[in-house]
């Protein structure tokens, strides 16, 4: 009798072995005798016990956090990527897991390496189209689908912040001067017309020389020396003369 409840046990252990229960956003990959079958799931599926092995493999996106590179900046970077096929995630790679965590480090230092300190900080959009194009494609042999590479944060040394304010301030004293000659510019070239206009009719001189005893006249000063044009005594004198 007991010979007898050993043997069902051992029967209904080997039955509960062969089945195979995997959520919706698992997979198990069959090895039969060490060989490839196919991969199952989800829901239930059956394998052949102690002759079948299964790998389980989760198909839902994986966020990694790639540890910062010591290039002219630390950069941390998060990566975003899914297992698409199963299969070729587990045969074609010893540790997906590590193997793209080691792609994305070294992709990054290549491609950061090779770009310039203003457009790390000012085109990141761009620097993360990048990379996500080199690692996906890299990645594609071994069934992993990268969806996105963010730079989050780029931390300066310190040396490297003191520079660009001594850049930034260079750059704004320049547009400084800039304006500042372009306002030169532009007023030397009203003088211009005014003194052109002016040369054609000398009326005009007395009319603005008037106009400015009249602000003057305004203003609350106690005492005004202006030089009185002897242009406007002419008429008087050849009265005078006559």
């Amino acid at each position: 009798m007991q010979p007898l409840v050993i043997i069902v046990i051992l029967a209904i252990l080997l039955i509960a072995s062969a089945i195979k229960i995997f959520r919706e956003y698992d997979r198990g990959v069959v090895f039969r005798l060490g060989r490839l079958v196919d991969y199952k799931g989800p829901g239930i599926f059956f394998i052949i016990p102690i002759i079948d092995r299964v790998v389980k493999v989760g198909l839902r996106t994986i966020v990694m956090d790639v540890p910062p590179q010591d290039i002219i900046t630390k950069d941390n970077v998060v990566l975003y990527f899914r297992v698409i096929d199963p299969s070729k995630a587990i045969v074609e790679v010893e540790d997906y897991l590590y193997a793209t965590s080691q792609l994305a480090q070294t992709t990054l230092r290549s491609v950061l390496g090779q770009a310039e300190l203003d457009e790390l900080l000012s085109a990141r959009d761009k620097i993360n189209q990048q990379l996500q194009t080199i690692i996906d494609h890299h990645t594609d042999p071994w069934g992993i689908k990268v969806s996105l590479v963010e730079v989050k944060h780029v931390d300066l040394p310190v040396e490297m912040q003191r520079s660009i304010a001594r850049q930034a301030e260079a750059e704004r004293e320049r547009r400084a001067k800039v304006i500042h000659a372009e306002g030169e510019f532009q007023a030397s070239k009203k003088l211009a017309e005014a003194a052109e206009i002016i040369s054609k009719r000398p009326e005009a001189l007395q009319l603005r020389y008037l106009q400015t005893l009249t602000e003057i006249s305004s203003e609350n000063n106690s005492t005004t020396v202006f030089p009185f044009p002897i242009e406007l005594l002419k008429p008087f004198m050849e009265k005078l003369a006559k």
